[in-house]
């Protein structure tokens, strides 16, 4: 046998081994749904060809190798021995062909902010600092039409989440979206907080002490002084990740 037949494979990029950590955080951090859910990101300049997870694989055993790259252009994908789950094809790559700020897009159903999004009025209050974050900076969709596996329903996604980074998906889950992992994870991070806040405070019955308006907004303005601590926040879980579960760079 040749030497050549002994070459290594090229290590995963490091845009793939960030993807699978984000997967396997959110797992840690109860934020997934079984074999559901979707992340995705942009690795072309045009933001048009991205990876996600293949079909019906757990958050939980996701590895860098593992995710699909696929086209946005190409439909074809859905014909792939591979195909993905159609409902991420038509959220997350109608997302990626049609919204600019969608490098990254994280879409879940966790327990607090699917509880929020369950609401007649799933905005989320500034009732803390955390809260405060999100402070005219969601986008709501209340128009669900059942589960979004078409192209058409993928549009209307894209066109309710317009120029906003985040989205409140009435009676579905929230979504994510940003320049990187790093930042999208750490922003989902805070809005699941946000709404676990808000959940628990709802619950005491109690009078909610909202924030008057300028306050709010000088707050969230406040957070954007902090991006730095996006990326260090996510190189720390990325640590904890490396001493507890190092395959995900696999």
């Amino acid at each position: 046998m040749s030497i050549a037949a002994f070459k290594p494979s090229p290590a995963p990029s490091p845009e793939r081994v960030d993807l699978a950590a984000a997967f396997r955080l959110a797992a840690r951090m109860g934020w997934h749904e079984a074999v559901a859910n979707h992340f995705s990101l942009a690795v072309s300049p045009d933001g048009k060809r991205f990876l996600m997870n293949p079909r019906w694989r757990h958050f939980s055993r996701l590895k860098a190798s593992d995710l699909l790259e696929l086209d946005a252009d190409d439909r074809s994908v859905m014909q792939r021995p591979d195909a993905p789950d159609p409902s991420a094809w038509a959220i997350h790559g109608r997302l990626h062909a049609e919204v600019p700020q969608a490098r990254c897009v994280l879409h879940v159903h966790p327990p607090y902010g699917t509880a929020v999004a369950a609401l007649a009025d799933p905005r989320i209050l500034p009732i803390d600092q955390n809260t405060a974050r999100y402070f005219n900076r969601v986008a709501i969709d209340l128009a669900y039409g059942g589960i979004a596996d078409s192209d058409e329903e993928g549009q209307r996604i894209a066109r309710c989440l317009g120029t906003m980074s985040r989205m409140m998906m009435g009676n579905h889950g929230v979504l994510v979206v940003a320049p990187s992992v790093a930042e999208a994870f750490d922003d989902l991070y805070y809005l699941e907080r946000a709404c676990q806040t808000l959940v628990l405070a709802y619950s005491t019955g109690r009078p909610l002490n909202v924030m008057a308006d300028d306050l709010a907004e000088r707050t969230a303005r406040d957070w954007e002084d902090y991006q730095g601590a996006s990326f260090a926040h996510f190189a720390e879980m990325k640590a904890i990740l490396d001493e507890a579960d190092p395959d995900y760079r696999a």
